[in-house]
């Protein structure tokens, strides 16, 4: 089943961001490898395309997952998590219905 995984990030995260990303683009990259993941992004601070400094508010991910443990346990794992940058995360069951 899908699973959305939303996360908001501590204030001035994108230093913390910078330095865990390559740890968590590969976990995401497993999944897609995997044809488990459906999307995955950051929320940009500003209306940008490239917020810049701005860096960004939170991070969403859609992927499939056994169970809301499974998942769970997944998001709990986050490099990101693991470095400050989020101070709050929120898996919830996902139905995707379109496309």
């Amino acid at each position: 089943m899908w699973y959305m995984i939303y996360s908001e990030d501590v204030p001035n995260s994108l230093p913390k961001r910078k330095q865990a990303r390559p740890a968590h683009i590969e976990r995401l990259q497993t999944l897609k490898d995997l044809g488990r993941l459906l999307i995955a992004g950051p929320c940009p601070a500003i209306d940008s395309e490239d917020p810049g400094e701005a860096g960004f508010t939170g991070s969403m991910v859609v992927a499939d997952f056994d169970d809301l443990a499974a998942a769970q346990a997944w998001a709990d794992s986050d490099p990101y998590l693991e470095a400050g940058v989020y101070e709050k995360v929120v898996v919830k069951p996902y139905k995707k219905v379109l496309p």
